[in-house]
C-alpha cells in the first residue's frame, strides 16, 4: 500500500519479472562453420538482418572513454565496414571526438533484437584524410548534412527556437551550395582487434564465437566462450 492508502506502484523488479526473452523463432548459428575471419561472417549476418526486416540494422552503440576514464556510450550509423574495420562520423569537435583523440580505442555493439543477436567488435581507431572524409559528407542525404552543418553538437541549447532556425539556414546553404563539405565532418575506423559474435539460444544456452587477433597482420585465432 502507498502512504495515502492506495496501491502501491509496481517496484521495477515487479515490472520486469516475467517479461519474455528470446521469443519467437531465431536463426541459427554454427559456429565449427564460420570463416577463418571476422568480416565475412559480419557481412553474412547483416545481410540475414537486412533479409529479415531487422530494425535499423546499420545502428550501433559506440563506447569511448574520457580524460577520467569514465566510460561513455551512445548509438550512431554504421557508414561502412570492410576487412580494414567499421567507420562511422561525428563532429571533430565533438565529445566522442575529443575522446577519442586522447584515448584512440573503442568498442562498438551491434544488437538485432528480433534475431537476437549481438556482435561486439573492439581495437584501435583511426581517423581518416580529409579527402575521405569530404566523399563521406557529401554521399550523405540533404538533411544530414545540414544537420552537421548546425554544429554545437552536445553543447548546451539555451533557446530551443534557435535550432529550427539553424537548420532552415544550413539547409538552405546546401541546397545553394551542394558541394560544400563541413570542415568539422570527421570520420573513424575502429581496427578490430576481438571480434565476437552472440547468437541466442532459448534456455540460456547461447552461442558465442569470438575472433581474437594476436597481431595485427596475422591470422585470427577463433575461441568458443562459455554463455
Amino acid at each position: 500500500m502507498s502512504r495515502d492508502g492506495g496501491p502501491s506502484a509496481p517496484t521495477v523488479r515487479e515490472l520486469l519479472f516475467g517479461v519474455p526473452m528470446l521469443a519467437g523463432e531465431l536463426p541459427g548459428f554454427d559456429p565449427d562453420a564460420a570463416p577463418a575471419a571476422p568480416f565475412p561472417l559480419f557481412l553474412a549476418w547483416l545481410t540475414q538482418a537486412l533479409d529479415a526486416g531487422v530494425r535499423e540494422p546499420h545502428a550501433m552503440t559506440l563506447a569511448t572513454v574520457d580524460a577520467d576514464g569514465c566510460p561513455d556510450l551512445r548509438v550512431v550509423a554504421l557508414r561502412d565496414a570492410t576487412e580494414a574495420g567499421w567507420t562511422f562520423a561525428t563532429q571533430a569537435d565533438s565529445p566522442k571526438a575529443r575522446q577519442l583523440a586522447g584515448q584512440p580505442q573503442a568498442a562498438v555493439l551491434f544488437h538485432w533484437r528480433e534475431q537476437a543477436r549481438q556482435i561486439r567488435v573492439r581495437g584501435p581507431v583511426v581517423r581518416a584524410d580529409a579527402e575521405t572524409t569530404a566523399r563521406d559528407f557529401l554521399d550523405r542525404l540533404p538533411g544530414s548534412r545540414a544537420a552537421s552543418l548546425v554544429g554545437h553538437q552536445s553543447e548546451v541549447l539555451t533557446d530551443p527556437s534557435a535550432l529550427p532556425r539553424a537548420f532552415e539556414a544550413a539547409l538552405a546553404r546546401v541546397e545553394a551550395e551542394p558541394r560544400t563539405v563541413d570542415p568539422l565532418h570527421a570520420l573513424f575506423t575502429l581496427t578490430p582487434r576481438s571480434v565476437e559474435f552472440w547468437q541466442g539460444v532459448p534456455g540460456r544456452g547461447h552461442i558465442r564465437l569470438r575472433y581474437r587477433a594476436h597481431r595485427p597482420d596475422g591470422p585470427w585465432l577463433r575461441e568458443r566462450l562459455w554463455p
